[in-house]
């Protein structure tokens, strides 16, 4: 063979280019887009649905027409305005994945999550409703009969129409069914049962998108997102495992992304440095392409931006409303990424396939070289806002406000730290009345458990109480403490009780303990047991202060989030 071993993995990507572009979207699209339907809050999308279609419908075609403005005023390949349009929709589909998983960690306000994945989600299927419309006008130019459409604007409007809500309306239609498929299997007899409901999710997800996008010949994503929100919303106290479901899926949406960058990445490497399309004149990607790449990548941005704020006064008075920080977030966080790349490398894949039967060499060349300089910009523009937006978002996120916590939450969390203080000091209590235990150091036990050091002597024996009041008489075991009480800082107005059952020699270490807080480790540890002291008096809600709204409301956020959490750890235990 002519080629070395070195390009066997190109060259196996690059068959990849002859399947038919319809397979690589069925491939790809209905796993990746399933789970980001099915993880999605219902009540909120919901609520936010009209806000969400205002960011998928009209501003990714407003996002389609300007992208295609500028690759064809700005752009000297010559692209017809039809794949000008192709490439602006290919373009205006966005990814959250990076952006997602750093809101979940860094704690957003739930809002701002369901913008950032609710509009990811809703123009993925708009971008390709568009994808669709504006490729087959393209396609068209071949000049191939059965190839592509001239579609006039009324009847661009009404194939919108249909696919976008035949999509829907199949997508419902799959839902159903698969719930009621999973109510059937609701019987938590054998793991069976549970596999079976694995099975019959990704089959809803792949026929669901098969049955719309092939045979209806309408949106599949948007079929995939109403499917996996119907299932979510009146499926889920249906499945048997939850985990296991959750787990399938995302190994799944792991793998199919893993793979479609890989294959992505790699076409895209072997497309830009190719000198086939240049007839030996120099690599498809010069110079000058790279510096329209940039400009490309600026010039989106400016886009974004002015699309989200040119609709702000519409988003903000409805459904769930926004502000001006979490709109400047979402306008820098929409990252190109899997849709985009799986549309693109679809264009290129068609055009391969289609140009075969065109006798004019040159003009097949030419086809096949506007359709790799776009797939070149889109994995260039996939690569810079995921080595650019995504890196910097988090401290964007931190710079506007929109992680940092309140005084409100400020206040659940001490209150849930002081809890766990207590819970851990019942557990060592208990600890205390095994033999093995009776000796440890407890300087030790502060060095390895930091929280230790706040510890009083109150709060210790409040524990040992509530250790006693917990524990059946016949197995109430007497914790041996003589060794720890040394060690505990107690305040002058302290004194255990003269009722008080204390283990034999328990006074005598207590009057032991005033030369102990001599040592400089002891006196760190007062100031620090003080210091939270007051920290923890301000931890205590008075009842006579009247609370302003944002604060109360927030309050029932906080409520409601710790309800829908149990309610959650509930249907995943049965």
């Amino acid at each position: 063979s002519d080629h070395s071993y070195g390009n066997a993995i190109v060259e196996s990507m690059k068959q990849w280019l002859g399947i038919n572009g319809e397979v690589i979207i069925l491939t790809f699209l209905p796993g990746l887009l399933f789970l980001d339907s099915y993880n999605i809050n219902v009540h909120l999308f919901i609520q936010s649905f009209w806000q969400l279609v205002v960011f998928a419908f009209p501003m990714v075609l407003g996002g389609t027409y300007l992208t295609a403005l500028v690759a064809y005023y700005f752009f000297p390949y010559g692209w017809s305005f039809d794949l000008c349009m192709t490439f602006g929709s290919i373009l205006s589909a966005t990814d959250p994945v990076a952006v997602a998983v750093l809101l979940n960690e860094l704690g957003a306000p739930p809002r701002l999550k369901m913008h950032i994945s609710g509009e990811s989600l809703m123009n993925d299927g708009s971008a390709v409703v568009f994808y669709t419309i504006f490729s087959s006008r393209f396609f068209y130019e071949f000049g191939l009969d059965g190839i592509g459409e001239e579609i006039g604007w009324g009847k661009g409007f009404a194939l919108f129409f249909r696919l976008a809500f035949g999509g829907a309306a199949i997508g419902l239609a799959f839902g159903i069914g698969t719930v009621f498929i999973l109510f059937h299997l609701d019987r938590r007899l054998s793991g069976e049962d549970s596999v079976i409901q694995v099975v019959t999710t990704i089959s809803a997800a792949y026929l669901s998108f098969f049955t719309s996008e092939i045979l209806a010949h309408c949106s599949g994503i948007i079929a995939v997102l109403f499917c996996g929100v119907t299932v979510k919303a009146f499926g889920e106290t249906l499945l048997n495992n939850l985990q296991l479901t959750h787990h399938f899926w995302e190994i799944t949406e792991h793998l199919l992304n893993a793979l479609l960058f890989a294959l992505g990445g790699s076409v895209w490497g072997e497309i830009i440095g190719d000198q086939t399309y240049t007839e030996g004149q120099g690599r498809l990607f010069a110079r000058q392409d790279w510096g329209y790449l940039a400009l490309l990548y600026v010039l989106l941005m400016v886009i974004r931006m002015f699309l989200i704020y040119s609709f702000y006064p519409i988003t903000k008075r409805i459904g769930i409303g926004t502000n001006w920080k979490e709109s400047l977030f979402a306008a820098y966080g929409g990252l190109r990424g899997a849709v985009g790349i799986a549309l693109a490398l679809s264009l290129h894949a068609e055009t391969i396939h289609f140009t075969s039967s065109i006798p004019n060499e040159s003009a097949q060349m030419s086809f096949r070289t506007s359709t790799a300089k776009v797939f070149g910009f889109t994995g260039g523009i996939a690569f810079l806002t995921l080595f650019i937006n995504a890196t910097t978002c988090g401290p964007l996120l931190i710079k506007l406000g929109l992680v940092t916590p309140t005084e409100t939450r400020k206040k659940v969390l001490e209150n849930y730290r002081q809890h766990m203080i207590q819970f851990t000091l019942v557990e060592y209590v208990k600890l205390m009345t095994e033999d093995r235990f009776q000796t440890v150091d407890f300087m030790v036990m502060k060095e390895h458990i930091p929280f230790f050091n706040e510890i009083t002597y109150d709060k210790f024996m409040i524990a040992v109480q509530k250790y006693k009041d917990i524990t059946p008489s016949k197995g109430y075991l007497e914790p041996s403490i003589e060794h720890v009480i040394p060690y505990l800082y107690e305040p002058e107005t302290s004194h255990p009780s003269n009722d008080e059952k204390v283990s034999p020699g328990l006074n005598e270490t207590i009057t032991d303990r005033r030369s102990i807080l001599k040592s400089s480790t002891r006196r760190d540890s007062v100031a620090n047991i003080r210091k939270n002291r007051r920290r923890r008096v301000a931890t205590v809600y008075d009842l006579n202060e009247v609370f302003d709204e944002k604060e109360v409301r927030e309050e029932r956020m906080i409520f409601v989030h710790i309800l829908r959490a149990t309610y959650h750890r509930l249907i995943e235990h049965g």
